[in-house]
């Protein structure tokens, strides 16, 4: 069973606070709740997910310093920016600095939900993007340098002989190099080894990098 999408308060108003926790714990999120930006700084964590839901206008640290903040410290969860005091200065300065959205207060639940469902399905989705990515770069460092030059030149489009020749080995070897490669890389086939190194852009830098050299 999946964990329950993470939504994290952060509003210096308790009210506010309560009643989102309640109309999100209704709709199924779990829910944290901080009564301000550096509250929230001092508990967050790299591997929190969900989205953000935060007050434009607090005490100390606003909405926008704690964007910042966030960002300084690579913490990339989809924000939405919540103010009872919205207009066009603030809406853009939010929108700027990244922020998924902007809703004014009072916010009409059903268009906050909705909202909610997007930044969290975009997180979703960039998360395992990123874990993919991070999957097939691990995979590629078990090649060993030899193994890592025929992939480099089978996904710029080369063949064996081609390979042989850049490489002074035999085609033979090269058959030999390319399945011992595509066995560590878990792929059978020549689209799915060209899909994993597009998954990567290191790979994919590389790849291109011998198609314009040879």
């Amino acid at each position: 069973m999946s964990p329950r999408p993470e939504v994290t308060i952060v509003d210096d108003d308790a009210g506010v606070r309560d009643s989102l926790a309640l109309l999100l714990g209704l709709h199924g999120y779990a829910v944290r709740a901080y009564a301000s930006g550096e509250a929230l700084l001092d508990a967050v964590r790299d591997d929190w997910r969900g989205c953000l839901l935060i007050d434009l206008r607090m005490p100390g640290m606003d909405g926008l310093a704690l964007q910042a903040a966030l960002a300084a410290r690579s913490i990339a969860l989809p924000v939405i920016i919540l103010t009872a005091h919205g207009d066009a200065a603030n809406a853009r300065a939010a929108l700027k600095a990244g922020a998924f959205d902007f809703l004014e207060k009072p916010v009409d639940d059903a268009l906050l939900i909705e909202m909610i469902e997007a930044a969290t399905r975009v997180e979703a989705e960039t998360h395992a993007a990123t874990t993919e990515r991070a999957q097939v770069e691990r995979r590629i460092q078990r090649l060993t340098p030899r193994e890592r030059q025929v992939f480099d030149l089978v996904v710029a489009g080369r063949h064996n002989r081609e390979i042989a020749a850049a490489l002074t080995i035999s085609p033979r070897t090269v058959e030999v190099y390319k399945a011992r490669m595509m066995d560590k890389l878990q792929v059978e086939r020549l689209p799915d080894l060209i899909r994993l190194s597009l998954a990567t852009p290191a790979a994919s830098a590389s790849a291109s990098r011998d198609a314009r050299t040879e």
